[in-house]
């Protein structure tokens, strides 16, 4: 009896063990160098455009979604992911700075995603014109499974 219950036991722990899938363990990849991709590090957005964000995301499995933040970086801080270093101009306190935050969600099953957004740099606010000069563009990938990559540019938002 204690031979079939451990056959048993076992033979349930191989079917179980078998059976399980494979548990996703990598990072979703940020792809900045396809073909039109925009922008790019060192790259400068003006003030009262709109332009294209474009970048190709991939994932061994299932993406999940992407964030896409702009904000100043008058004080020069860093969380750049780019090896190649701008030219910055002079610190400074912001006055007005613009600000972006979008999350957007992909449909289930992408494992592959070709990101197209337009995103407006409006001339101002209620507050008076946008500041000018040194911000960061910041883009977060997160995969079903919770991976997540980031890529932080350089760029400049400018007045034509």
């Amino acid at each position: 009896m204690k031979k079939a219950l451990t056959l048993l036991v076992l033979t349930a722990l191989l079917f179980t063990a078998c059976n399980k899938e494979e548990t996703d363990q990598e990072k979703p990849v940020i792809d900045l160098s396809a073909d039109g991709a925009f922008p790019q590090n060192c790259d400068t957005l003006w003030l009262g455009e709109t332009f294209t964000f474009r970048a190709v995301f991939t994932d061994n499995q299932a993406l999940g979604s992407f964030i896409i933040e702009i904000h100043e970086d008058f004080d020069h801080h860093e969380h750049s992911t780019e090896t190649e270093i701008c030219e910055p101009m002079p610190e400074r306190e912001p006055e007005n700075p613009f600000m972006y935050l979008q999350n957007f969600t992909l449909a289930e099953g992408l494992n592959h995603y070709q990101a197209v957004v337009d995103i407006t740099i409006p001339e101002g606010n209620t507050q008076g014109p946008y500041d000018e000069g040194d911000y960061h563009f910041f883009i977060s990938l997160t995969d079903r499974e919770g991976w997540s990559e980031q890529k932080g540019l350089s760029v400049k938002i400018m007045s034509r």
